[in-house]
């Protein structure tokens, strides 16, 4: 390899990598705020919160709720192991 090879690699081809790592260190840099600059963020501290989910209505012509399902208790054991109790 002759010396402007060299060169042409070394350096020149160079310029477009250190352009790069420049524009990405400019873009990831903090903003210094000016002297007189309120630096809250101006959002205050209210956060606003979810409200739970209402309930259906139920005026004077809609249905009633429907009666919950019976409760009945199950052995797990026994079916799990496929024998009767």
């Amino acid at each position: 390899m002759d010396w402007p090879t060299f060169v042409w690699m070394f350096l020149v081809l160079k310029i477009p990598v250190v352009a790069a790592l420049l524009l990405i260190w400019y873009a990831v840099k903090a903003p210094v705020p000016a002297e007189g600059e309120d630096r809250s963020g101006g959002g205050g501290s209210h956060h606003p919160r979810l409200r739970p989910p209402r309930g259906p209505r139920r005026g004077p012509h809609a249905e009633l709720a429907p009666p919950s399902p019976p409760r009945v208790r199950t052995d797990v054991r026994s079916t799990e192991l496929g024998r009767r109790p």
